[in-house]
């Protein structure tokens, strides 16, 4: 009996030793990873910002190279003093001041909050602002602006047509046969959610709504799309099931298959992935699954980068915290081939982040 006490020791401490050998092979493994992704500037957008909140940013390169910033901002989400905020990059400190380009101004006496800003650049160099404006998510409107001269003016602002929100989050994409695929999604008064795709042939003059899985078990909203080599897409998705959630499309978005689960977690919170020039996938994502409260889940923030849209695997960290929020990212590659991401920062800035490829 003492010899078999002592062997169930001497396994269970066997046990132990191996699965923290096998911990730390995947952390240095992972950190190995990481650690070929070069963070090459870190910096806050706004010195002295004009409003006491932010959230939602939204980040675009303009024919000239230059970045454009924009995010919403006022007293508190969701309260009607919130409008569109647009900065060009530069110094925080140096750079031009943050303009006011977008409100929820209905006439003297109504005023909406906005929401969700969207930048998007079509292959003909002209610029779209995108935005929400009305009293909650299950009651807004899509509104569009557009600028000829790389951002430093915008049209008058023009309601979408009815059943047509734009892209809720993320950026749309445009396709080698110039059509524009605008990820899109609803809140719905039950409680439920969806995503769905707007899509349209004549660089944004209409658009079409293409639905994806409306009878699925998911709760998603503020997808993003991918594009491989082979012609297919990807939509990943935020979700209240605490992975992010795909779909698959095979005929360039015209229709989607249904959704499923990823291996990435999430806290219910929002994310965004782009197409590198090298093939190559990524998304910026909160490493956790939901909490008792909304905000629960968005104190870490990662990058994880794929070749095939189902492996993933982190290869830089942007936020390690415990109680703040790093959350709503955005992210580019620009032509020089850098990576930029734009992200809320615990609501009272935006944070920039630029990495370099690893490999």
């Amino acid at each position: 009996m003492k010899f078999l006490t002592i062997n169930r020791a001497l396994s269970r401490v066997t046990a132990k030793l191996l699965l923290l050998c096998a911990l730390s092979v995947l952390i240095f493994a992972n950190a190995s990873a990481q650690a070929d992704w070069e963070k090459v500037k870190t910096e806050l957008v706004f010195d002295a910002p004009p409003f006491a909140q932010c959230h939602a940013s939204t980040i675009v390169e303009t024919k000239k190279g230059e970045l454009l910033i924009a995010c919403f901002g006022g007293s508190a989400e969701s309260r009607p003093d919130v409008s569109i905020w647009l900065k060009k990059l530069g110094d925080a400190s140096e750079g031009p001041k943050p303009v006011m380009i977008a409100d929820g101004v209905i006439d003297s006496v109504t005023r909406y909050p906005t929401w969700n800003p969207v930048l998007f650049k079509l292959k003909t160099s002209r610029l779209f602002l995108f935005y929400k404006v009305g009293p909650n998510p299950r009651e807004w409107w899509g509104m569009v602006k557009t600028s000829d001269d790389n951002g430093l003016s915008w049209s008058v602002a023009k309601a979408l047509p009815k059943g047509i929100l734009g892209p809720i989050k993320n950026k749309p994409i445009q396709l080698a046969d110039g059509s524009i695929l605008s990820p899109s999604s609803i809140e719905e008064n039950n409680g439920r959610w969806k995503v769905h795709i707007e899509r349209s042939v004549d660089n944004g003059a209409s658009w079409a709504n293409i639905q994806v899985d409306t009878a699925g078990k998911f709760d998603v909203i503020q997808p993003s799309i991918l594009k491989y080599k082979n012609g297919s897409l990807q939509l990943l998705c935020r979700s209240k099931q605490g992975t992010v959630v795909q779909a698959w499309s095979y005929d360039k978005g015209k229709t989607w298959g249904t959704l499923s689960t990823s291996m990435l977690l999430n806290p219910n919170s929002g994310t965004d992935a782009v197409t590198l020039k090298s093939g190559r996938q990524l998304i910026v994502y909160n490493p956790d699954v939901p909490g008792k409260e909304w905000y629960n889940g968005r104190s870490k923030l990662r990058v994880a980068c794929s070749t095939d849209g189902s492996s993933w695997r982190d290869v830089a960290v942007l936020e390690d915290g415990t109680t703040e929020e790093y959350s709503y990212p955005a992210i580019i590659q620009t032509k020089d081939g850098l990576i930029h991401i734009t992200y809320t920062f615990n609501r009272k800035n935006i944070k920039h982040v630029v990495l370099k490829e690893g490999n």
